[in-house]
């Protein structure tokens, strides 16, 4: 018997091995059935899919054969490997000097005839081959050796596959993890920056009240502009941490739907008149009612707000199915261009325009509105027409 050499390129071979994690693994119908596949169409009683390692081959398939491994010194793949580009065929191995004496050869499972296509990567470098085996002599036709070889393809697109979804799973926890420690950051650092911002509007607020009558209109003006924009950093700080806060929503609750109506009602006591109303033949949701909340609170105030007209109209309709709620919030204000629909729901996407206030907004709301509506296993989008009216749709998963 002669012991296979070591491949000219061992130590990248071993590596690239290594890198698709798939030694020592379960059994997969994926492999197998290719495995049983190769030995159907060559007409031999074994089949193997092997993978040769720094001291054994290890047998991913052993279709016809109970074995799983086998030192690397008596494996016909070791030697099969050495020239990566073809095929390794042994006709007859009791009449080949590099076998007659091979244990696998006069004891259990008798290999006398052999065929492996080595399963070969992009650099190509040979992982191992997808081989038939026989006790007794044989040979391949052209037809057969050819079905071998893109058999030996598929195992490597698996292989592929394989690599590619253990590197977008890494990828993915390195991502949520990076994420996590960002939302963490954010919300720290935006909760320690509100009590400044507070403390900055109670003093410009305190100083203009105790000192008016020694500071002139300019000096008033600045002052109130400070105050102004502390309170509206803080708002905006508010939004934030309103973003952060919501990622997976699990609660049930029951929720009236009239005690719902009538807590948002309750929220806008503006001086412009609008009108609330309410369409639903459902009594009570089944959802996390602090999300449910602040969508609709959200939606709604962005309706009031940016209404044009004498009388801001919204109504929330309400309707359901087997899985799911469906909820519009459709109001009868200036709309919102076709171009800008799917822009508002990107986090600090401003558009050029103002509410009845003459305030901009912050780029956070809808997409705090977007981010909770995918929490609770929904869609959301937009309709509208210029001038005329708009229509929040949304879906949400019912938790019953």
């Amino acid at each position: 018997m002669i012991k296979p050499d070591v491949f000219e390129r061992e130590k990248e071979r071993i590596k690239s091995l290594d890198s698709y994690s798939i030694v020592d693994t379960l059994p997969e119908d994926d492999y197998n059935q290719l495995a049983e596949l190769a030995a159907e169409i060559c007409g031999t009683p074994i089949s193997l899919i092997s993978f040769v390692d720094e001291k054994r081959q290890w047998f991913k398939s052993h279709y016809g054969t109970v074995a799983v491994e086998t030192p690397r010194e008596l494996a016909f793949c070791a030697h099969a490997i050495l020239n990566p580009k073809e095929i390794f065929i042994i006709e007859d191995a009791r009449n080949d000097e590099r076998f007659y004496d091979n244990p696998l050869v006069v004891e259990e499972p008798n290999v006398v005839f052999y065929a492996g296509i080595p399963l070969v990567e992009n650099n190509g470098l040979p992982l191992g081959t997808l081989c038939v085996i026989d006790d007794k002599p044989n040979k391949l036709t052209k037809s057969q050796i050819n079905s071998l070889r893109m058999l030996s393809n598929q195992v490597m697109k698996l292989l592929e596959l394989r690599k590619n979804k253990k590197q977008l799973e890494k990828a993915l926890e390195k991502f949520e993890k990076k994420n996590q420690e960002l939302e963490r950051f954010a919300y720290i650092a935006a909760h320690d920056l509100k009590s400044p911002l507070g403390n900055i509007a109670a003093l410009t607020h305190f100083f203009v009240e105790s000192y008016v009558e020694n500071l002139d209109a300019e000096a008033v003006e600045i002052i109130e502009l400070i105050s102004k924009s502390s309170v509206k950093l803080r708002g905006l700080i508010d939004e934030l941490l309103e973003y952060s806060k919501f990622d997976k929503i699990i609660d049930e609750e029951k929720i009236d739907i009239k005690t719902l109506k009538d807590d948002i009602v309750s929220l806008f006591s503006f001086k412009n008149k609008y009108d609330i109303r309410l369409k639903s033949d459902i009594p009570v949701l089944f959802t996390n009612k602090t999300a449910i909340e602040q969508i609709l609170i959200n939606l709604v105030s962005n309706a009031v707000k940016y209404n044009d007209k004498e009388i801001a109209v919204i109504e929330i309709e309400i309707i359901e199915d087997e899985s799911q709620y469906k909820i519009s919030v459709t109001d009868n204000g200036q709309g919102i261009s076709k171009e800008n629909q799917d822009k508002i729901f990107e986090i600090f996407e401003v558009l050029d325009t103002y509410d009845k206030f003459g305030e901009s907004g912050n780029g956070i709301g809808l997409a705090t509105v977007k981010k909770l509506v995918l929490a609770l296993g929904g869609t959301i989008h937009v309709e509208s027409e210029i001038g005329k009216w708009t229509r929040f749709v949304f879906t949400i998963d019912k938790l019953n």
